[in-house]
């Protein structure tokens, strides 16, 4: 009998053990799967837009991540986040600058590959380009969103003058002349007191449909092609025809001053980034159209600039990869995509989905991607890291090209010798 109860005590031990035990594993799977991961990024604009619009439909998959997006004040941003980086306080998600700024923390092995990532594919190599190795080898990003470049119109002035949308160059000046010959109105918004607005909105924006988009630019890379070329020094050429048409005294107009000339009202064409978008349809009391750049012949192939603009990375060293790796891969979907690009009008999702955007103007910008092959600015990835800088030799040479102090050929010459100074393909 003795015998009996102490066998039937080791058993209720043995089971009481048992038991416990299988209840503290469940406490803790159940408080495992309840991860929190938090997003680093510059975007401080765009609290609202996460904590409103696009954590909470992520939550209706995975209720159980919570996601904490935390900016930093954008100039803060590089400084700020080094610094954690350096102190392992970063947060599980970064928010990644194009090009170099973010290939200098993958290589630092800050930043994981996401080469595996579900979802990755559905991104171009256009679209993946400024988070990826010189090798292509490695992703490290999700690519977020892009800008694209063309230009928006004042569609009441354009009704008023008989005009309609130019597909060619010769209809593009056309136009402007007309708008000339009326005199009410200054046909192009654009100065060049600000150095980046004409080379970026000039020079990049109706560059692309001259050296044939990613070709031209992959050739600059590779040495194939140079800014002396005819399909180069034919874009400044080009661009030297704006000056008449700009407004008087346009050497002194600031990006502000040409922002102001066109939503108030007195300018016909605004050499545009779809970054403008949401000041424009805050600030214009008139109906606006956009159209790409005009193909300098008719029947020509259409390419546009859509430059790569913000993506997200993973911290190589979360304690949280798996919950990351499913907030990045929710990110490569349709929905995101949707979400984001209809809460930013004008910074457009660069996943391979066709998207229904509630806004008109950004709607029909978005659709030139369905028209025209695209390509980025061609001197960011990897042209953009030397000295002099190739982004700032444009700036300055474009300007000069645009106020008659400099040739188109002079520019050409200039920018490639600066090129050829520190950068040997």
């Amino acid at each position: 009998m003795k015998k009996m109860f102490l066998l039937f005590f080791i058993s209720s031990m043995v089971f009481t053990a048992a038991l416990f035990a299988t209840g503290a594993q469940d406490g803790a799977a159940g408080a495992s799967d309840k991860v929190t991961i938090t997003i680093e990024s510059w975007r401080n604009d765009d609290l609202a837009i996460w904590e409103d619009i696009l954590i909470p439909a992520f939550n209706k998959h995975y209720p159980d991540i919570t996601v904490v997006f935390s900016p930093t004040p954008p100039a803060e941003y590089n400084s700020s986040l080094n610094a954690k980086l350096e102190g392992g306080t970063a947060g599980d998600l970064i928010t990644a600058r194009p090009f170099d700024a973010s290939l200098i923390l993958f290589q630092q092995g800050n930043l994981a590959t996401l080469n595996d990532l579900d979802g990755i594919d559905n991104f171009s190599s256009v679209a993946k380009s400024a988070w990826i190795t010189d090798d292509g080898s490695d992703v490290f990003a999700v690519p977020m969103a892009s800008v694209i470049h063309g230009f928006i119109y004042n569609a009441d002035i354009f009704s008023e003058l008989g005009l309609t949308e130019p597909e060619t160059e010769a209809e593009f000046f056309d136009i402007l002349e007309k708008v000339k010959a009326d005199g009410r109105y200054v046909p192009l918004a654009i100065g060049t007191s600000d150095l980046w607005d004409v080379a970026t909105m000039g020079f990049q924006n109706i560059g692309p449909n001259y050296w044939k988009g990613e070709t031209g630019r992959n050739n600059l890379i590779s040495g194939k092609e140079k800014y002396t070329d005819d399909q180069y020094v034919a874009v400044w050429e080009t661009l030297a025809k704006w000056a008449p048409y700009m407004s008087k005294g346009f050497e002194a107009q600031s990006y502000p001053d040409s922002q102001n000339l066109f939503t108030l009202g007195k300018a016909a064409i605004y050499p545009a980034g779809s970054w403008e978008i949401g000041v424009f349809n805050e600030q214009a009391d008139f109906n606006m159209g956009a159209f790409p750049a005009p193909v300098r012949n008719k029947g020509d192939e259409l390419y546009i600039s859509d430059h790569t603009d913000i993506a997200l990375g993973m911290n190589s060293t979360t304690e949280n990869p798996e919950a990351c790796k499913t907030f990045l891969t929710w990110m490569t979907t349709k929905e995101f995509a949707e979400l984001y690009s209809n809460a930013l009008p004008g910074f457009f999702s660069l996943g391979d989905f066709k998207l229904t955007l509630d806004d008109a103007l950004a709607s029909e910008i978005i659709g030139w991607r369905q028209i025209a092959k695209t390509t980025i600015r061609n001197s960011y990835q990897i042209l953009g890291r030397g000295e002099p800088n190739l982004e700032s030799e444009l700036w300055v040479n474009t300007a000069k090209v645009i106020n008659g102090t400099m040739t188109p050929e002079e520019a050409a010459k200039t920018v490639q010798d600066g090129l050829d100074r520190w950068y040997k393909p």
